[in-house]
């Protein structure tokens, strides 16, 4: 397994150099000029503008620039923001945590309605309660995040007073639990959402692929309860496609978290990608890109390893 894995992270230094490659090439092609941060374009004059360029190293090819990002990154360094005028590390360092908050409470979240309800849409097979569940999976897939967010600001912020509309905390001086599960609430549920929809989905597919097998039905005919049927011989069963699954949620917990953190002005990863991508914001724009290209090639190899794990046939050479 350790001669598996490390093969794997070899392959994908290629792998993510090409997506750093082609994503810096597209980023200096969209329209946009980060100079247009700095000044007014219609006041300034043609020296000033070429001062700031050669000031940011903007004056340089493409190709060039991305040689020197490139050498940077070997030596640990991310460049300095154009916009904040700070490392790109040290503002990831800062909005790493803050991002992996919101995922895991939104993760936990969506598990725990997920697994239950898919198991009862399962075994209740066209019943009422399949019907609800399956309902509230179709509504969750196609909600949009931003407008869900807008609604439960609107309603539990702005008309009940019970939630804060944005932020992480109120209180800066010290850490406060409560505080902060109060800003955590909403952003959490609205991220939450259509991973729980997706999860439940997956997770009645499952069980119902699994009730269908013939080792089933031979626990059945030995006249086993249904309890232990469910439980011992279909749901453990029924959780290895699911295993995959979490390995799959780094990316996404990154990634995904964009819009939510935007809406409730969230200090984390996806709100500075947004921001960064408004400003023109080279460096940081790079430096998101590749952490979540390396988490997606992290949560492959995280998918692959965890399923070898829970189930000992699979072997990898």
């Amino acid at each position: 397994m350790l001669k598996y894995i490390v093969k794997r992270i070899l392959n994908a230094i290629p792998l993510l150099i090409l997506i750093t490659l082609i994503g810096y090439s597209i980023i200096n092609a969209a329209p946009g000029d980060p100079v247009n941060m700095f000044i007014n374009p219609e006041k300034a004059t043609k020296i000033d503008v070429e001062r700031i360029r050669e000031a940011y190293g903007l004056n340089k090819p493409v190709y060039v620039r991305y040689f020197l990002w490139l050498g940077n990154l070997l030596k640990g360094n991310l460049g300095d923001s154009y916009f904040h005028s700070r490392p790109v590390l040290d503002m990831l360092k800062e909005a790493i945590p803050n991002t992996l908050i919101l995922g895991i409470a939104s993760t936990i979240l969506a598990v725990a309605v997920a697994i239950p309800a898919g198991i009862i849409s399962a075994i209740k097979r066209n019943s009422f309660w399949d019907y609800v569940f399956s309902t509230i999976s179709f509504i969750g897939v196609s909600l949009p995040s931003f407008w869900f967010g807008l609604m439960l600001i609107l309603m539990f912020s702005l008309k009940l007073g019970w939630l804060p509309t944005s932020g992480m905390r109120e209180n800066f001086e010290q850490f406060v639990f409560m505080d902060r599960l109060k800003h955590l609430i909403l952003p959490a549920i609205v991220l939450g959402m259509g991973n729980m929809a997706q999860y439940m989905r997956f997770m009645r597919g499952a069980m119902l692929e699994v009730i269908r097998q013939d080792y089933v039905r031979t626990a059945r005919s030995k006249g086993l309860s249904e309890r232990i049927v469910i439980f011992k011989h279909t749901l453990r069963n029924a959780l290895l496609p699911m295993v995959t699954l979490f390995g799959f949620l780094l990316p996404v917990l990154f990634g995904g978290a964009a819009i939510t953190e935007t809406i409730f002005s969230w200090p984390g990863i996806g709100r500075i990608m947004i921001e960064a991508s408004f400003t023109r914001d080279y460096p940081v724009m790079m430096g998101d890109m590749l952490m979540i290209g390396s988490l997606v090639i992290l949560g492959n190899l995280l998918a692959d390893v965890l399923y070898a794990v829970a189930d000992p046939r699979i072997k990898y050479d």
